[in-house]
C-alpha cells in the first residue's frame, strides 16, 4: 500500500480492534498520557510539572525513534508478523497518530496556559524576542555576532547543491529566499547544538523596575535560540529577501540491529552503529503549523515521508528542552529533598560480610540508600581475604563509583570479571567507554551471548573464610547506577545463600564462558527457565485454588505484553484465582472482561520516582512465595534475554516486602490510575476513605521524611 492509501485511510477508517488484547503501542501511549497528566496537577511543585512536560515529550521522541520506526519498516516492506491483537502496521501507524494527536495539543496548551504563566509568577520567564527590552536585543545581537555566527552553516539545496541531509532529532530552520533577480530560493540552517536552547540572558542587563525580564533579584529570563538566530537571519544571507522561515524537527530510525554472533568485533559494530542513528530513516516530521505548502512538500518529499507521517504543531517545536529549566537552583519550586535511610546492620562498612552472613537484607532504593551497594562492592575490592568480583552491568552512568571499585580491585590481583551489556539501547556509548576503561585495568571483560541482551542484576563476591570459601550474592531488579537509584524504586538483596551463590557461580559461567547450564537450584533464569517457571507457578495457584480457594497472585511489574503469560492470567481468573497487577507502563491484558478477565485488577502508579521494582507473589495455599529480579512479562524478557528472578526466602523480608510495600501501592488512591477493561485509565481519589500515596509512605516510613 502506497502513502496515499495510508492518507485516505487516516480520514475513512478506524482501525482500533478489539479484542481479548490491548495493543501494545497504544498501551504506552496511555502510558505517556499519564506522564503528561502529571503537568497538569497543581499539587505537584511547578519544576517538577515542567520535568514531567518535557519527560511526555522525551518519550515521545524515542517512542518514535524505535517502536514507531519499526511499524513503518514493516509498512514499507509489506511485512505484516500481527501482535496478539490482530492490528496491522499501517493500523497501528494510523491509530498511533490519532491518540497522540490530542495529547500533544495538551502538552502545548499546559505549555502555554499554565507552565509558563507560573514560571512567569515565580520570576521565570521565557520571553518572546520582540519584548525584548533594547539593552537586551544589543547583548544578543553581539552575542549573535560574536558566538553563534561563526557556527552556522547554511545549506542551499538547488541543481548545484544536493538537498542536505538532517541528522536525527535535530532543530532546524527551512528558508524560501529571493535573490536580485526574483528567483526563489530554498535553503536548511541547523540550530546549532552547541549553545542551549533555551539561552540565558545576563541579570545584569535590565534597564528599569518593570520592563520585560524583571520581577526582582530572583528573576531569571530566558529567550528560545532559534528567536535570536531568526532575528539575524538576513546577516547569513546578504543580497537576498527571506520570505518564509519555518522551524522543523526530524525524527529518524535509531532502532539498529547488530548480529552479534556474527560480529568479529562486538564492541567496534556496536560504535559504528551507534553513529547510524544520525542517518536512519526519517520516520516523523514536526513543521511550524502554517508552514507555506512549497517548504512543507519539499520537506516531505525529499526526507522521503508520507503525508502521515508529518505533524503540524504550534510554536515552541520539541519541548524535551524545558527539561534544562529544572538545573535551576530554584528548590522551592521542587520536591522536598529527602536523606534515603540507612539500615543499622549496614552502616559498617567494614562488617558487611559478617552482617550478610548473619542473615539476607533487604534494600528498597530510592528510600534505602544505595551507599551500601557501592560499599559491598569497594569493601570486597580492599578486602585481602576476597578472591574474585563477577559483576553484570547494564545502565552504569557516568563517574560510576561501582566501576572505579571493580578496577581497584583488579589492580589488588583479583580476579575480575565484569559483564558490560553493550546493546543497551541509547546507553551503547557510555558503556563502550566503560568496557575500555576496565579492560585498560586489566578486567576481564566479555560482551555476553550471542543474540541475547544480558539484562539481569547480579554481583558475585567470592571470599575465603576460616570454614571455607563462601559466596556473596547481591541481586536486583535495577541498574548497578548509583544516580538511577536516587529516582528509580528498585529492590536489592543481600545474601550468602549457598544454593543462590551456586547458582550465581554457574550463571556466569554461563556468561563468560562455554557452560551451557540450563537447569538452576533457586533462580529462574531467562531464556531457559523462567517463562516456564512462571507459567507453572500459575498453574499451580489455580490447582490449589480450586483445593482450597484463597487463590492469590500479586505481580508488580514494569510491563505486560507477553501473549503466553496473559493466557495463563485469563485461565487464573476464570478459575477464581484474585490478581493484582500492578504495571507502570505497557498492558496489553485486558481486566474485568466477564467470563475473561473478571478477577484481574490493573493498577498503574506514575509519580515522583519511576516504579521500577519487579516482584512476583503467589499464595501457594498459604505457603507464601515470592521473587523478585530483572524480568517484565514481556516477550523479549522471557526468551531474547538473560534475566534473573530470585526467590525472597527470609520469611520477615518476605512479609515486610508483601505487608508493608506491595499492600501499601496496591492501596494507593493518590496517584494510582486503575486500567478499564477499554484500554482507558481511570485516576483513583481517596473520596471519603484515608487519602494514601504509597510513595510519600515509603518516604515517611522509611526515611523520616515528615509534613
Amino acid at each position: 500500500m502506497n502513502g496515499d492509501a495510508a492518507s485516505d485511510i487516516l480520514i475513512r477508517e478506524n482501525p482500533e480492534k478489539r479484542s481479548e488484547y490491548i495493543n501494545r503501542e497504544l498501551s504506552w501511549v496511555r502510558f505517556n498520557r499519564r506522564v503528561l497528566d502529571e503537568a497538569f496537577d497543581k499539587s505537584k511543585p511547578l519544576l517538577e510539572r515542567v520535568k514531567f512536560a518535557a519527560i511526555y515529550s522525551n518519550n515521545l521522541d524515542e517512542f518514535f525513534m524505535i517502536r514507531v520506526s519499526g511499524l513503518v519498516r514493516q509498512f514499507k516492506d509489506g511485512v505484516i508478523p500481527p501482535p496478539p491483537d490482530g492490528m496491522t502496521p499501517l493500523e497501528q501507524l494510523v491509530a498511533i497518530r490519532r491518540a497522540i494527536a490530542p495529547d500533544n495539543k495538551r502538552l502545548l496548551a499546559c505549555w502555554h496556559n499554565e507552565l509558563q504563566p507560573e514560571l512567569l509568577e515565580n520570576g521565570i520567564e521565557i520571553l518572546n524576542f520582540r519584548k525584548l527590552s533594547e539593552k537586551h536585543r544589543y547583548f544578543l545581537d553581539q552575542y549573535f555576532k560574536n558566538e553563534i555566527f561563526p557556527t552556522l552553516t547554511p545549506l542551499a539545496f538547488d541543481p548545484g547543491h544536493p538537498f542536505p541531509h538532517i541528522s536525527n532529532l535535530s532543530m532546524n530552520f527551512a528558508l524560501a529566499l529571493r535573490d536580485e533577480r526574483g528567483n526563489e530560493r530554498f535553503a536548511r540552517l541547523k540550530i546549532p547544538e552547541s549553545f542551549p536552547r533555551l539561552f540565558r540572558l545576563p541579570h545584569d542587563l535590565g534597564d528599569k523596575e518593570g520592563e520585560a525580564g524583571l520581577r526582582g533579584s530572583r528573576t531569571e529570563t530566558f529567550v528560545w535560540l532559534e528567536d535570536v538566530i531568526e532575528a539575524n537571519l538576513s546577516t547569513l544571507f546578504p543580497g537576498m529577501t527571506i520570505e518564509d522561515a519555518v522551524l522543523f524537527h526530524v525524527t529518524r530510525d535509531a532502532d539498529f540491529e547488530i548480529e552479534s554472533d556474527e560480529a568479529e568485533d562486538l564492541l567496534h559494530s556496536i560504535h559504528e552503529s551507534v553513529g547510524k542513528r544520525r542517518f536512519g530513516l526519517a520516520v516523523r516530521l514536526q513543521i511550524e503549523r502554517g508552514a507555506p505548502r512549497h517548504i512543507r512538500e519539499i520537506l516531505t518529499q525529499n526526507l522521503e515521508l508520507d503525508t502521515f507521517q508529518v505533524y503540524s504543531t504550534e510554536y515552541p517545536v520539541g519541548l524535551s528542552s524545558l527539561m534544562q529549566l529544572y538545573s535551576l537552583d530554584r528548590p522551592e519550586l521542587k520536591y522536598s529533598p529527602f536523606t534515603p535511610g540507612i539500615r543499622r546492620e549496614t552502616r559498617d562498612r567494614k562488617r558487611i560480610f559478617d552482617a550478610v552472613r548473619e542473615r539476607d537484607m533487604l534494600l528498597y532504593h530510592p528510600y534505602d540508600s544505595f551507599k551500601p551497594v557501592v560499599d559491598f562492592i569497594y569493601k570486597a575490592s580492599l578486602d585481602p581475604d576476597v578472591l574474585a568480583i563477577k559483576q553484570t552491568l547494564y545502565r552504569v552512568g557516568s563517574n560510576s563509583p561501582i566501576v572505579e571499585a571493580l578496577k581497584e580491585a583488579c589492580s589488588r590481583g583479583k580476579q575480575v570479571a565484569a559483564l558490560v551489556e553493550l546493546k543497551a539501547r541509547f546507553d551503547e556509548e557510555n558503556n563502550i567507554g566503560w568496557a575500555r576503561a576496565l579492560e585498560g585495568a586489566g578486567v576481564h571483560v566479555v560482551y555476553g551471548l550471542p543474540g541475547l541482551k544480558t539484562h539481569a542484576k547480579i554481583c558475585l563476591v567470592v571470599r575465603r573464610e576460616k570454614d571455607g570459601i563462601r559466596r556473596y550474592v547481591h541481586l536486583g531488579t535495577g541498574n548497578y547506577n548509583a544516580v538511577t537509584a536516587g529516582v528509580y524504586t528498585d529492590f536489592g538483596l543481600f545474601t550468602a545463600n549457598p544454593d543462590i551463590g551456586a547458582d550465581a557461580s554457574d550463571l556466569f559461567n554461563v556468561l563468560t564462558g562455554y557452560s551451557a547450564q540450563k537447569e538452576y537450584r533457586k533462580l529462574l533464569v531467562a531464556p531457559h527457565t523462567l517463562r516456564r517457571e512462571i507459567i507453572s507457578r500459575i498453574d499451580r495457584e489455580i490447582s490449589r485454588h480450586v483445593e482450597d480457594g484463597g487463590g492469590r497472585l500479586i505481580f508488580k511489574l514494569n510491563a505486560v505484553s507477553d501473549k503466553g503469560s496473559i493466557d495463563a492470567l485469563y485461565k487464573a481468573s476464570q478459575a477464581g484465582v484474585k490478581i493484582d497487577l500492578q504495571v507502570r507502563g505497557i498492558c496489553c491484558l485486558r481486566p474485568g472482561v466477564k467470563g475473561l478477565s473478571e478477577n484481574i485488577r490493573v493498577s498503574s502508579i506514575v509519580g515522583r520516582f519511576l516504579e521500577h521494582t519487579r516482584a512476583f507473589y503467589f499464595r501457594n495455599g498459604g505457603d507464601d512465595e515470592l521473587y523478585l529480579g530483572s524480568a517484565d512479562l514481556m516477550t523479549r524478557n522471557l526468551d531474547r534475554r538473560v534475566e534473573c528472578l530470585f526467590p525472597v526466602e527470609s520469611p520477615e523480608i518476605r512479609r515486610e516486602i508483601i505487608d508493608t510495600i506491595l499492600s501499601v501501592h496496591l492501596g494507593d488512591n493518590v496517584q494510582c490510575c486503575d486500567l478499564a477493561h477499554g484500554g482507558s485509565y481511570k485516576k483513583l481519589t481517596p473520596g471519603d476513605a484515608p487519602a494514601v500515596d504509597s510513595q510519600r509512605a515509603m518516604l515517611e516510613r522509611r526515611c523520616g521524611l515528615k509534613g
